[in-house]
């Protein structure tokens, strides 16, 4: 963990569990794609590149999960690199507890407020393209989160984020984090039909063919929509929903599945109340959600 793997050129990626992309931009200057998912992922990152004589002179965050940037604010403190985010990922970025928040819905109890869910603060800029190296391509990646993006390098390396899961991933946990469904299939969609050099996606295995991969998480994406509208056959509400996909998927209930997951559904809920397939009623001061 946290080898330092060169895919072409001038491009890299370091191996860890959420992959950090690197690119040199002279002998002795490099940047970030991604930071790793605490203080310690950066002090492993700030070791690696002190061992090859590497300067950091920016982070670029693909989105604001905590895993992608909770690196950043010691490397940052210890290298005094620039950080940018895109979008609304900034603002997360710069105020972490927004993430806890915004899976709960309210004030995050203690439960959540913790590393796997909220990153330290770090000064965060808004990523645009004229704050890209020469050479890069920014590439909006919506869906996974508010204003996920990815990166093309001048090797034709392409960072993918956390747009795909392995398959793997997938098979394991199965309902797979989004916050908008139909954003995140038209990212799928136009991720399929990409051509590069090579694809490193920072929960996948770097590959030259992404387009079976993006295939597999379209097919997991509507046999979950289709798996929602099954047990939304009768008036049902949320919780007894997420109870059935709990236990229809064997997954086990914490506090992190239960906001991680919940989340997903609720934007499941939205995607297919939008799209006509599901309606709600309001019985008993009860919501409920009931296919068409």
């Amino acid at each position: 963990m946290y080898e330092l793997q060169q895919v072409c050129g001038n491009s890299y990626y370091i191996q860890s569990p959420a992959k950090i992309g690197l690119y040199r931009l002279s002998d002795t200057d490099v940047c970030l794609i991604d930071s790793g998912n605490d203080k310690e992922a950066g002090r492993k990152v700030r070791k690696l590149l002190d061992a090859q004589g590497w300067h950091l002179t920016a982070i670029y965050n693909t989105h604001s999960n905590a895993d992608h940037i909770g690196g950043n604010k010691y490397l940052q403190t210890q290298t005094g690199c620039k950080v940018y985010a895109p979008g609304i990922e900034c603002d997360f970025t710069r105020h972490p507890v927004l993430e806890p928040a915004f899976l709960y819905g309210g004030y995050p109890c203690k439960d959540l407020r913790h590393k796997f869910l909220m990153a330290q603060e770090s000064e965060a800029e808004p990523l645009t393209r004229e704050t890209l190296p020469d050479g890069f391509e920014l590439i909006p990646l919506p869906g996974h989160f508010f204003s996920m993006a990815g990166f093309r390098t001048p090797d034709d390396v392409v960072y993918l984020a956390d747009c795909l899961s392995s398959k793997e991933t997938l098979d394991k946990y199965q309902i797979g984090f989004l916050y908008d469904v139909a954003a995140y299939l038209d990212t799928l969609e136009k991720v399929k039909t990409m051509q590069a050099g090579m694809f490193v996606p920072a929960h996948a295995a770097a590959t030259e063919d992404i387009a079976p991969l993006a295939q597999y998480n379209i097919d997991k994406v509507w046999e979950i929509a289709d798996k929602i509208l099954e047990l939304c056959r009768e008036p049902v509400g949320f919780e007894a929903l997420l109870q059935k996909l709990f236990s229809v998927y064997g997954l086990t209930m914490t506090f992190e599945q239960y906001v991680l997951v919940g989340s997903t559904v609720k934007s499941y809920l939205s995607w297919l109340k939008d799209t006509g397939k599901l309606a709600v009623q309001f019985t008993d001061n009860r919501m409920l959600w009931q296919r068409v």
